[in-house]
């Protein structure tokens, strides 16, 4: 569920079988456009995958005009390269907003998701 989308990233809560899991943020809004942009919003499954710089994790799949769409470690808006990012907290790093925590929170994700091998999500807002 997204909170707040403008300039500095669309920032969101990640929700598995009705439990707020963590804080995210993707890019801003920038028409879909590949490795800049928010994913559209819609219901989206999200599958299993080892990727090469990240690790262990899970890709959005189906997002029209996109690929490689993983949820991994970063802390600000510059990190997303069009993926989501995971955090426990919203916070700063020197002037910019973003995510915190981001290696925890993510390792709690994927812990949350150790038995699945997809899983969907519905992105809103």
């Amino acid at each position: 569920m997204r909170l707040e989308k403008g300039e500095e990233g669309t920032f969101g809560v990640l929700r598995l079988d009705g439990r707020v899991q963590c804080v995210t943020l993707e890019p801003p809004e920038r028409g879909n456009r590949v490795g800049v942009s928010c994913i559209p919003a819609g219901v989206y499954t999200c599958r299993r995958v080892d990727s090469p710089t990240f690790g262990p994790t899970f890709e959005v799949v189906d997002v029209p005009g996109r690929t490689a769409i993983l949820f991994h470690q970063g802390n600000v808006a510059r990190d997303t390269h069009g993926c989501i990012l995971l955090g426990s907290r919203f916070g700063r790093l020197g002037p910019e907003r973003g995510v915190l925590d981001s290696r925890a929170a993510f390792r709690e994700f994927l812990d949350s998701c150790a038995a699945d091998q997809s899983f969907q999500v519905e992105i809103t807002g």
